[in-house]
């Protein structure tokens, strides 16, 4: 009695006879003894897998979380079944252990920064070393790479204070350039007050100079008669003041003697 069995397009059938493989068989319809023989059907086509929640421990002993996509497919199905008991299993252990060798060389801010590079690093350490299961690889990938809460939180905290520290400096930059702009402000003020004073101090000392100069030319003008005229006055001055002693020598009593008007206001100092 025979048997019937249909392989789909991109599959593989292994014949197994009394439980022990004897040949392959491709796509389409394929006999087989029912009692005696089964197939065992293999997809070849690419499978997708992503490994998710994988701890990694980086240079710096930062634990980071990583999550891993992959795509591989089947090149040898009697190795893929026969050879390994779960030759998927291998294969993410071997993609894990190469993992964290990578990572493990990494500080955690370089392996945060070059997830690019770990997926080039992780596709050569692989390279071909599952062909060992019948499996080939055919794309790696980091999908992401989070560090533990207390590492999140401690780098929070270092960028708060981070941004502290720059508004920091900021408000003190800010500030010395205020005191400086007035500073210079007050000194531009204090400048120009001394320079108007100066300038009013030399304005009042050519008046006071053009003044005295008036006067002297004036004085030198003058004749003899001016003279005894300004005296006469101001010994009127004193004859009316309490103040009625006036001490000269004999030549200029003789000298005022002679004029009338002189001798009037001596005898009115006499007299008092």
């Amino acid at each position: 009695m025979l048997g019937f069995k249909t392989v789909h397009q991109n599959h593989v059938g292994l014949v197994e006879t009394l439980g022990k493989y004897s040949r392959e068989v491709g796509a389409g319809l394929n006999l087989y003894l029912p009692i005696f023989q089964k197939i065992r059907i293999v997809d070849l086509a690419m499978i997708p897998l992503s490994l998710q929640g994988y701890s990694v421990i980086t240079k710096d002993n930062a634990e980071v979380q990583t999550t891993v996509t992959l795509n591989y497919h089947i090149t040898n199905a009697r190795k893929f079944e026969y050879e390994n008991s779960n030759s998927v299993e291998s294969m993410i252990q071997l993609v894990r252990g190469h993992l964290r060798d990578i990572i493990g060389k990494l500080d955690l801010n370089e392996a945060l920064g070059s997830t690019s590079k770990i997926n080039q690093d992780l596709a050569a350490a692989i390279g071909d070393l599952t062909d060992t299961y019948g499996i080939k690889v055919d794309r790696v990938n980091i999908d992401e790479l989070k560090p533990s809460a207390s590492i999140t939180e401690s780098m929070e905290k270092q960028i708060r204070a981070d941004r502290e520290k720059t508004a920091a400096i900021a408000k003190a930059n800010g500030d010395a350039r205020s005191i400086e702009i007035e500073t210079k402000a007050k000194n531009e003020a204090t400048v120009s007050t001394a320079k108007a004073e100066a300038a009013a101090t030399v304005a009042r000392a050519d008046a006071k100079a053009y003044e005295i100069k008036k006067l002297n030319d004036m004085l030198a003008s003058a004749d003899s008669k001016y003279f005894t005229s300004q005296q006469i006055q101001a010994f009127s001055d004193i004859a009316k003041s309490p103040a009625n002693t006036v001490v000269m020598d004999k030549d200029a009593i003789a000298k005022y003697a002679d004029i009338p008007a002189m001798a009037q206001v001596m005898n009115k100092l006499a007299n008092k």
